[in-house]
């Protein structure tokens, strides 16, 4: 049975910050045990991605889909984000991008 759209609503700002928020220390437990804070702190400052909003009007929307809207959301910037991967000077800031679009992408299947 399909549960009600009430208790979407409720639960996709859940889904969504917790994604931003907490999975980044999940994912840092599980690849990276021996430095999982300082790597989770810094794929969640990946959210600095964010700053593109800014240039929007509405800042804010909870019913525009981010992805190839924002300019830092774009299928462009994610490769570039996915070349991120292949250098390991940048991969834990890729992951942490990835994530976030993955994060993003996930929000505009709710609309």
């Amino acid at each position: 049975m399909f549960l009600s759209l009430h208790f979407y609503a409720l639960i996709r700002p859940l889904i969504h910050y917790g994604f931003h928020f907490i999975l980044p220390f999940f994912i840092a437990w599980i690849f990276y045990k021996k430095r999982w804070k300082k790597v989770g702190l810094l794929m969640m400052a990946t959210i600095i991605v964010d700053v593109d909003h800014l240039m929007a009007s509405p800042v804010f929307d909870p019913n525009r889909c981010s992805i190839n809207f924002h300019p830092l959301h774009t299928f462009y910037a994610i490769v570039v984000y996915f070349v991120f991967l292949f250098f390991p000077k940048t991969r834990i800031i890729g992951i942490g991008l990835l994530l976030h679009m993955f994060t993003d992408a996930l929000d505009c299947l709710w609309l």
